[in-house]
């Protein structure tokens, strides 16, 4: 039995900041790994400038080689199309019945829980963790989870998670200008970013 950690994501392309809430996470809950999990199509916004998901895979592979405490699952990558939590969930649970899931999102999106789909469902099947800053907005989010779908707050666990203004919208917007991102990717992911001359 393994405590997994799964950061979804488009990961267009990974950065520093995706990297510092993998380690949060992995510190505060007590995982034994966090998975970094790209998806395959967002199921909710296109993805700009996409150079597929098999490089997105790659990027991300690089992103954490060397750490033992992370890796990359294909388990959303690997399926054509867009692919819900749930339905991710399902197939990882079904492949390893015996791991621990946790769910590894925002606080905001930790809120709107309610609102994807089968919640109840993946409630059964992970835990969520909720990244938050200073504290801020805990209550809120549990007052507004267990007024729109009761008992759900037992199944989150915050983890502290320090600001980090880091997009991948910003990245390629740097790259396309000709800005240096280093220092705000890992240094594969810059070298392979150059070496196949991504986000131009």
């Amino acid at each position: 039995m393994a405590r997994i950690g799964l950061l979804g994501g488009t990961f267009n392309p990974p950065h520093i900041g995706h990297l510092v809430c993998a380690q949060q996470a992995w510190s505060q809950l007590g995982l034994d790994r966090v998975l970094l999990l790209p998806v395959h199509t967002p199921p909710h916004k296109e993805a700009v400038d996409d150079p597929g998901a098999d490089v997105r895979v790659a990027l991300c592979e690089a992103a954490v080689a060397g750490d033992e405490r992370l890796g990359v699952s294909r388990a959303e990558a690997g399926v054509p199309g867009r692919s819900f939590t749930v339905d991710t969930l399902n197939r990882l649970h079904d492949a390893r019945p015996e791991d621990q899931l946790t769910f590894i999102v925002g606080g905001d999106m930790a809120a709107s829980l309610p609102q994807w789909r089968e919640p109840r469902a993946i409630l059964e099947l992970c835990t969520i963790g909720a990244a938050a800053r200073d504290g801020v907005g805990r209550d809120e989010v549990l007052e507004r989870l267990d007024r729109e779908l009761p008992g759900a707050s037992d199944r989150i666990r915050f983890f502290d998670m320090p600001r980090i203004d880091i997009s991948s919208t910003l990245i390629r917007r740097r790259i396309a200008a000709g800005e240096p991102v280093r220092y705000l990717v890992p240094d594969a992911v810059a070298a392979s970013i150059e070496r196949e001359g991504l986000y131009r």
